[in-house]
């Protein structure tokens, strides 16, 4: 007798049972890969944020403004490597649906302190000469067929242009990167939104700092706030990391939320595995006391449970990871709003190994019970 067709066939034997407890597990697996691709949306930005980069804003909020000018004493501040500033846009495209960020920057200092940004060298110089020239990222000009040389109007949603409603960018620049970066990004020149914008000139969102040692960063932010204390504009500096993690915050714990929600998901299909397969030994107890009697030790009457339940566990889980897998690689779920959309390797290895878990627990109590089980006892009740 051979143990795998013999594991295969009492699969089988309650075939509607088998499929809809494979088909309950294949749906946790999907709902587990995509709460980790949403945990890692929202905190993907947080984990690579630069450590020698610091974030200054004002001290109230963020949708307040600083000056401009604060720019040169902070440019002059010992142990300041390079300063730079970003101004949020908000715009949209065509549609009000069509959001996504959209900032005005200094190209050049821009580009030396994300060097992640990888831009072909011609495309940089065509953007620095281009005064209404725009940098887009290589998934936001893929969702709308951009191309090098397109002219793309942004429907103004905070700054107003001194005629109409529309601003008006060529697209001179694509960039692109690893797949931790955000390439869903619409950045344009600082000069031109200043120009052109009908009052808060010379004013800009928040200055990026990059900082000649990182594990100071501390230090040079209590220094850089010390500077404008009691100023009309005072300011709030911290490192990118928490920049970033406060925008993250605004919505709650995402990882704890996901935790629970996958901890409670996981649980209640392992209770519906596990049941399967109590039922499974229960209705097979006069046929696991022939087989012991044939000379099927307990180790071998224990591994052939564990083997169907590791079975199921392992390709309903298996299958729920692929097809998550293979749904995100096409990009179909790309937006503006989770712009790092992936699968990470790392949550597929623990998927996997959740599943051998899911398996082995499941099949724990009822492989306990067939081994326990006396051939008297279960000749007699049969």
């Amino acid at each position: 007798m051979k143990f795998l067709p013999l594991v295969w066939r009492n699969l089988l034997r309650r075939k509607v049972r088998t499929t809809f407890t494979m088909l309950s597990i294949f749906i946790a697996f999907v709902l587990y890969a995509f709460l980790m691709i949403i945990r890692t949306a929202f905190s993907m930005g947080v984990d690579v944020a630069g450590v020698d980069r610091l974030m200054m804003m004002h001290k109230v909020s963020l949708i307040q403004f600083l000056p401009i000018s604060y720019l040169r004493q902070i440019q002059t501040t010992p142990g300041v490597r390079l300063a730079s500033h970003n101004t949020w846009f908000g715009g949209t495209y065509q549609d009000n649906a069509n959001q996504f960020a959209v900032m005005a920057v200094d190209p050049e200092p821009f580009l030396k302190i994300y060097p992640e940004f990888k831009v072909p060298p011609e495309q940089v110089t065509a953007w620095l000469a281009d005064r209404v020239g725009a940098l887009v990222g290589r998934d936001v000009a893929t969702r709308y067929g951009w191309k090098i040389g397109d002219r793309i109007p942004i429907q103004a949603t905070i700054f107003q242009p001194k005629q109409g409603s529309t601003w008006y960018f060529n697209v001179d620049a694509i960039y692109d990167g690893e797949t931790t970066v955000d390439k869903t990004n619409f950045f344009f020149r600082y000069d031109y939104l200043d120009e052109n914008r009908r009052g808060a000139y010379g004013m800009v969102g928040w200055f990026i700092i990059r900082i000649d040692d990182a594990s100071h960063a501390a230090e040079m932010a209590a220094k850089l706030d010390a500077q404008f204390a009691n100023s009309s504009a005072e300011t709030k500096t911290s490192t990118e990391k928490a920049f970033l993690q406060g925008f993250v915050n605004q919505v709650g714990d995402v990882s704890a939320i996901m935790v629970a929600i996958l901890v409670a998901v996981l649980f209640s299909i392992l209770l519906v595995t596990a049941n399967t397969m109590a039922q499974a030994v229960r209705e097979r107890t006069s046929e696991l006391a022939v087989l012991k009697t044939l000379g099927f030790s307990n180790g071998l009457v224990l591994a052939l449970v564990m083997a169907e339940s590791l079975f199921m566990a392992v390709l309903g889980g298996g299958l729920g990871l692929a097809i998550a897998w293979a749904l995100v690689s096409r990009g179909s779920f790309n937006n503006a709003f989770l712009p790092i959309f992936v699968l990470r390797g790392r949550d597929v290895v623990i998927g996997v190994v959740l599943c051998g878990l899911m398996g082995t627990l499941a099949g724990a109590l009822p492989g306990a019970s067939a081994v326990r089980l006396r051939i008297t006892d279960a000749l007699r009740r049969n």
